[in-house]
């Protein structure tokens, strides 16, 4: 779709209508040194969530055929889909109990297959998310390593015998084994509340979990486990997958002297004394895997080029400078796509427990940003915002004084995304401006982690409340089904796709502007960045400069971080380049679309400003 059909020339300047926009959204040029993947705009779809076609309230794998157009139309080139193996369900798929297979409830193998077909056709790419870490403990694999210490998966999962309990069972967690009563081996707590230890009785013996009790953690230091992950990969490879996003990658292995870890100082809403995770998430031997499966998916790569398989990484560290190790090097590569999670979720280590409400840290942006740009050398940064286990940006950033700017610092949000040298993955409903609808009452939950954690947790159902895609009850065109799986966020009636494709001003249409923009100007594709007046406590600017060889012009970003007009001067010559004369591109304010040069303008409140360098 041309977004100059939508955007009027208040928005768009004239010059980018002329230069014209590829009516459908290209894969990309592929090379060995440019692949697909670093331009990617990778859509992240939860499956229960997007789009109902049998009328039972719940999204299936058609539904996400059928919304291929959409996706299309806005400029994706590539989907991921949360888990949609077969699954008990506990957390929504992340329990997998069979990795070969499609649930039921989604939908069949055909189904799949057909969904892959109808992708290709308009040009997009599927990535899986892979569940590595752990499987259910309905998982036929499980049921066998759990039936007695000596079937053939005995040592498939994480299995102690724990310590003596010297009180005879007065100890929390302690059972009677084979030799009396014990404890757990040790101190360490699950990320969803209490011990990670549980008790089977046909083995004697506590098995580790560092998520629910129903996600028992495989053992990665058993060659037969990575073997049999590795086959279930190339399963899914075979039949034309793009390659996957791998969960909770960097939990694959804990200390094997399961010595106490160190306590945070904290409670979890159960009660249970949290431990750090550190002696069970980072250790050095998951790269040695990471290593070892880039091998493996590198090897459905070498024939051509565009049909180059990637690993996207969800990994929750520190600093956005601490993501580098990930990439691997020119000899071991690793991950393609690590997710940046610091820069949009302000994640420091675990992804289902962050990134609450944080508002518009200019000091956070500019340095996170700064990091990703400098310390990743030729690697792709990957930017989130947005995903399935984090309140959505629209409220994250939201200034909670007056959620009358929500719109522009959505607009903020998405330049930021959109025109950095980053990869970009958004969520579904991210480019409407969905909201977070937390449930209000325990009995409304559905999450575990809420219905566990209430009232202090409550869960996030909120941020996975169905794709709004009419103004039309009963289910806002998810569904014919008034009844679905989650409530239809209440602002349906002006949130959602129809009414915002029709209005030229929408978020929408912003971001299928920004995209286009993004996709078809070798500047914003290719191009450098370098931060502009970096003092500024209030206006965060930067300019994407020209790549080698290019005809294209600079283009210089301008973004409003408060609620007050700011006067902004910018010079371009810390970017060496000698002009200070624009042209508009675009912008969310009138006032912004007849400048002509960069030596004074004012950005209005929470405003944007895109314009090229003449």
């Amino acid at each position: 779709m041309n977004p100059c059909r939508w955007l009027p020339a208040l928005l768009l300047g004239a010059s980018l209508c002329a230069a014209g926009f590829a009516q459908t959204p290209s894969v990309g040029q592929t090379s060995a040194s440019d692949p697909w993947y670093n331009h990617a705009v990778i859509y992240e779809i939860y499956p229960r969530s997007f789009q109902d076609t049998n009328g039972d309230g719940l999204g299936d794998l058609n539904g996400i055929t059928q919304r291929l157009p959409y996706l299309q139309s806005l400029g994706v080139d590539t989907i991921w889909i949360a888990p949609m193996f077969p699954s008990p369900q506990v957390d929504f798929g992340y329990d997998v109990s069979n990795y070969d297979a499609v649930d039921p409830q989604y939908g069949t193998m055909a189904d799949m297959d057909r969904l892959l077909a109808s992708a290709r056709q308009h040009h997009i790419r599927v990535l899986l998310d892979f569940v590595l870490n752990h499987t259910s403990d309905k998982h036929a694999w499980f049921r066998e390593s759990a039936s007695s210490r000596t079937n053939p998966k005995a040592d498939w999962y994480i299995w102690n015998s724990g310590k003596p309990d010297p009180t005879g069972g007065k100890a929390p967690n302690s059972h009677h084994g084979p030799d009396g009563w014990v404890a757990p081996p040790n101190n360490w707590s699950s990320l969803f509340q209490g011990s990670a230890w549980e008790w089977v009785p046909a083995r004697g013996q506590f098995y580790y979990h560092y998520f629910y009790k129903q996600q028992p953690d495989l053992n990665w230091r058993n060659p037969a486990v990575e073997k049999a992950m590795f086959d279930a990969m190339r399963f899914w490879l075979d039949r034309g997958v793009a390659g996957f996003r791998l969960d909770a990658i960097a939990t694959l292995f804990e200390d094997p002297s399961l010595k106490d870890d160190t306590l945070t100082g904290s409670l979890d809403a159960s009660g249970f004394p949290e431990t750090s995770h550190i002696l069970t998430s980072g250790l050095p031997q998951v790269h040695d895997v990471m290593r070892r499966m880039r091998r493996m998916v590198d090897s459905y790569s070498a024939a051509t080029y565009p049909n180059q398989r990637v690993l996207v990484g969800e990994i929750y560290v520190p600093s956005t400078l601490q993501l580098a190790t990930w990439y691997g090097t020119p000899a071991a590569p690793e991950l393609q796509l690590p997710m940046d999670t610091f820069v949009g979720l302000h994640a420091e280590g675990g992804g289902e427990v962050a990134g609450q409400n944080v508002g518009l840290d200019l000091p956070h942006f500019r340095k996170s940003i700064t990091d990703m740009e400098t310390g990743f050398g030729d690697h792709q940064p990957l930017i989130v915002f947005d995903n399935h286990d984090n309140p959505r940006s629209m409220d994250r950033f939201a200034d909670q004084a007056d959620r009358r700017y929500d719109q522009q610092i959505a607009r903020i949000i998405s330049t930021i995304l959109y025109t950095t040298r980053s990869a970009a993955l958004t969520y579904y409903g991210a480019e409407i401006g969905m909201t977070t609808h937390t449930p209000t009452r325990r009995e409304d939950v559905r999450d575990p982690i809420g219905i566990t954690g209430w009232p202090q947790v409550k869960g996030r159902d909120g941020e996975r409340t169905p794709m709004q895609w009419t103004p039309n009850p009963p289910a806002a065109g998810f569904s014919t089904n008034p009844h679905t799986w989650l409530p239809i966020g209440s602002d349906y009636r002006t949130v959602n796709v129809q009414t915002e494709t029709a209005d030229p001003n929408s978020l929408l249409n912003w971001d299928r502007t920004l995209i286009a923009i993004r996709r078809d100007n070798p500047t914003m594709h290719s191009g450098g960045m370098v931060m502009l007046d970096p003092t500024n406590p209030a206006v965060l600017s930067y300019v994407r400069t020209t790549p080698p060889m290019s005809m294209s012009h600079s283009i210089v970003v301008s973004l409003n971080f408060t609620d007050k007009p700011q006067t902004v001067h910018l010079s371009l010559e810390p970017a060496a380049i000698p002009s200070n004369r624009i042209k508009t591109l675009l912008g969310d304010d009138a006032s912004l679309q007849n400048l002509t040069t960069l030596s004074t303008f004012i950005l209005p409140p929470y405003a944007t400003l895109i314009a090229e360098v003449q």
